[in-house]
């Protein structure tokens, strides 16, 4: 009981009624009902959404309640209301999943990356036959250095063309200095003589050493900002790099800077140098060999027309794949592949102690008549047409980026970027070996044009 002063009288509390209880507990469980809603429509999935772009996924945005259940099915019915076109009647995947479809064009490997290096290279090729008189004459060999460096600078770090050109320019330059100093250093003590050569290759290393930190260390203040963008290989290796915690419990450190500028590196010159050899001797070859070039262009004009490859497009080509499994087969870009011993093996009924270098020769096996039959030395896509593994007696006589568990983790990359800047170049021009060419194939580390590969276009 309470006292209350009013007119001199004491008051007795009110009790509650029934349905006041009773409302306030429908109040109660409302607001619960709308916080569990709230959690279902928006936190959860805000949440999710934030935790796999962090990762690198990229995808649609969420849209609260719906998500993309009306762009799906305007979609769908958008692609039932036309049936499959009979020249591709095999290509149903627009139509039974088109939101899937246009997502992994969208969000799929790299393409707007490749797409917009291989661009530009068409536009200079464009123009330089628009100023020509009759057929342009140019040596694709740097234009494929500038374009796969371009294509490696986008994808595998987000910087700009100047940025990555610089890169790739010192690199190609100290691998031509590292090949002269195989001539000399053998002997103990001689590459830490201030020659003119040692000079230059420590201040290359230098410079490039330099160029990489200040973009390292640009990527790592936006990542502490907030601002990094992680849909390129340098933000997902500085993202995992963070610290974390180690199975004990423990915080460790990932690498550190130094090593993270050496993977650069190696992402800069693997990138860059595998897919220009690669179109450059595929150039070469379809030059040599037009009726392949014919087929090729066929093949490209039925699957995208004049419109830009798309990932399904490119994933249907067939003898574009076949020439440039045979380019590989006849031009691989590394000729030999090392590989020493760490610990007592036999192979072959030979035991091999710790530290023995083994050279596998590429490109003698892959020429070799035994396993490819006697036109191992012609150019011959077609024994690739039933795939890799029945193209000879032997599937893994067939390696151009190694095999097993140290295959180049970049095949892909440079294949799916090869396929793109060759349909490009297929669309819009033809082309043949000018007669100033001189075919002469040497290795500077990878197989290189001695003198160039000077070809003249025409635009289509």
């Amino acid at each position: 009981m309470g006292i209350g002063i009013g007119n001199g009288a004491a008051q007795l509390p009110c009790e509650a009624s029934p349905w006041s209880l009773l409302g306030g507990a429908a109040v109660g469980l409302l607001l619960v009902w709308a916080a569990q809603m709230l959690e279902w429509a928006w936190l959860a999935p805000r949440r999710m959404d934030r935790a796999l772009r962090a990762q690198g996924l990229m995808g649609t945005e969420y849209r609260f309640l719906h998500g993309d259940l009306n762009e799906n099915l305007r979609l769908v019915t958008a692609a039932l209301s036309k049936p499959v076109p009979m020249d591709r009647p095999h290509d149903i995947i627009p139509r039974i999943a088109p939101l899937l479809h246009r997502a992994s064009e969208e969000h799929g490997r790299m393409l707007p990356a490749f797409s917009a290096s291989c661009s530009e290279l068409i536009g200079r090729w464009e123009h330089a036959v628009a100023a020509s008189v009759g057929k342009a004459k140019l040596d694709v060999w740097p234009e494929f250095q500038n374009l796969s460096g371009d294509v490696i600078s986008r994808a595998a770090f987000g910087v700009g063309h100047q940025e990555g050109r610089r890169i790739f320019l010192l690199q190609a330059e100290q691998a031509e200095r590292l090949v002269q100093s195989f001539r000399t250093n053998y002997i103990p003590g001689f590459s830490l003589l201030p020659t003119e050569n040692n000079r230059r290759m420590k201040a290359i290393d230098r410079e490039i050493k330099t160029i990489l930190r200040g973009i390292i260390e640009k990527r790592q203040e936006a990542m502490k900002n907030g601002e990094a963008n992680k849909d390129n290989l340098l933000g997902l290796l500085l993202e995992s790099n963070m610290d974390y915690d180690d199975a004990d419990g423990g915080s460790s450190k990932g690498m550190t800077v130094e090593e993270i500028i050496e993977e650069c590196k190696l992402f800069y010159f693997a990138g860059m140098e595998t897919t220009a050899v690669l179109l450059t001797w595929t150039m070469v070859a379809l030059s040599m060999h037009p009726e392949w070039q014919d087929r090729a262009r066929e093949e490209v004009l039925q699957v995208f027309g004049r419109n830009k490859p798309d990932f399904n497009g490119v994933s249907r080509l067939k003898v574009v794949t076949m020439v440039l499994n045979e380019v590989l087969r006849m031009y691989p870009p590394v000729v030999q592949m090392n590989r020493r011993t760490y610990k007592e093996i036999e192979l072959g009924g030979v035991t091999y102690p710790p530290g023995v270098m083994l050279a596998l020769p590429v490109l003698f096996i892959h020429r070799d008549a035994a396993v490819w039959g006697h036109d191992a030395g012609e150019f011959n896509p077609g024994r690739f047409a039933k795939g890799v593994a029945k193209a000879c007696k032997d599937p893994g006589a067939f390696f151009p980026f190694s095999r097993g568990p140290r295959i180049c983790i970049g095949q892909n990359f440079a294949l799916l970027e090869a396929k793109v800047a060759l349909s490009m170049i297929l669309q819009r021009f033809a082309f043949e070996l000018s007669p100033a060419y001189v075919h002469a194939p040497y290795t500077v580390l990878t197989l290189h044009p001695q003198h160039g590969v000077p070809v003249r276009l025409r635009r289509l």
